[in-house]
């Protein structure tokens, strides 16, 4: 028996395109998950800083070249007057309403925020958001149209 034959073999095309929903949803699941990483790190009491590579020309001979450089991450969290954590998802720089007049939830630790993350980031995925999704990147697009 060769080893192709051992193979599901389909005919498919891959599409070139990702729709646009699609493409915010796999934008926010990769913010959430820097958000789970920073608060695991936080909780162990370690330092989260996550490398970026960036292009920059030298000004005096005009070389361009690729340097690695701590990305910044903003949290998304913070603790209230009541010493419970709170925190708000972000698209871009616009907070993303999860129901009608609410912008944040309210955890008593950073485990219970950690477990929180997790199941926003698995609704966000399923698609329960898309509807907050795209109204906070229409906003966040109305502000570059001046």
């Amino acid at each position: 028996m060769s080893a192709l034959a051992k193979l599901k073999l389909v005919n498919s095309k891959r599409s070139r395109t990702v729709s646009p929903i699609v493409y915010r949803r796999n934008k926010l699941v990769a913010k959430i998950t820097e958000q789970i990483e920073l608060a695991t790190a936080q909780k162990d009491g370690r330092l989260y800083a996550p490398k970026k590579l960036k292009t920059v020309t030298n000004a005096d001979t005009g070389e361009r070249r690729t340097i690695e450089t701590t990305k910044r991450v903003k949290e998304w969290f913070w603790t209230a007057d009541n010493g419970k954590i709170n925190f708000s998802v972000r698209y871009g720089s616009k907070v993303i309403e999860l129901a009608k007049g609410k912008n944040a939830v309210e955890v008593a630790n950073t485990d219970e925020l950690i477990g929180t993350l997790a199941l926003i980031k698995e609704a966000v995925t399923t698609g329960e958001l898309d509807e907050a999704i795209n109204t906070a990147s229409d906003k966040l697009r109305s502000g570059f149209n001046k």
